[in-house]
């Protein structure tokens, strides 16, 4: 029989308050404590605490505290990615974030939802995984919704909340997000 964290993985319903699942939160809760309080990023403290809160994080990442995630082990980063303050990624899912990613402040990743139904939702949640591929640009307060592509070289607008993929090479702006220009030629 599959844990609840294999289920959650496996974007099936899934008990969030299963007794590993909470101890898996309380830790990156922890972690997040200490990482949101650290007065300069770049001393070592700091960059073993990103190695155990994203322990598939490339080279080169930063963030502005305060962060929020779910569990950190479900979020895989390339090289050279940037979130500003306020991000907050919701990681019942894997997240995978390519090489030079740029996060603007206040950029949620959401990969946790909820069954429409009430009587399911009260007990069991569902979480689906999101890909941002490389050279991506999200502006400040952009919503990423479970199940989400964004392909390569894309510029996501301030404020978009993003429901469905978004093809390489694009700017998607609005509420929900729409592609408004193809980037490929710049």
């Amino acid at each position: 029989m599959p844990t609840e964290e294999e289920k959650m993985l496996a974007g099936a319903l899934y008990a969030a308050f299963d007794p590993a699942l909470l101890a898996a939160r309380t830790r990156a809760k922890r972690l997040l404590h200490r990482l949101n309080v650290t007065e300069y990023l770049l001393t070592a403290q700091a960059q073993q605490i990103l190695a155990e809160l994203l322990p598939h994080a490339g080279e080169n990442l930063y963030i502005e505290p305060p962060f929020h995630c779910d569990y950190g082990s479900n979020i895989y980063c390339g090289n050279n990615v940037y979130f500003n303050v306020n991000c907050v990624v919701l990681d019942a899912a894997r997240i995978t974030i390519g090489s030079h990613v740029l996060f603007g402040p206040g950029v949620q990743l959401y990969a946790a939802t909820h069954p429409l139904g009430a009587e399911v939702r009260r007990t069991l949640e569902l979480a689906h995984p999101i890909t941002i591929g490389d050279d991506c640009w999200v502006g400040g307060s952009a919503i990423i919704c479970p199940g989400v592509t964004i392909g390569n070289g894309c510029v996501i607008g301030a404020g978009a909340v993003v429901t469905k993929d978004v093809p390489a090479y694009s700017l998607a702006v609005g509420n929900p997000a729409r592609v408004v220009r193809s980037l490929a030629a710049l």
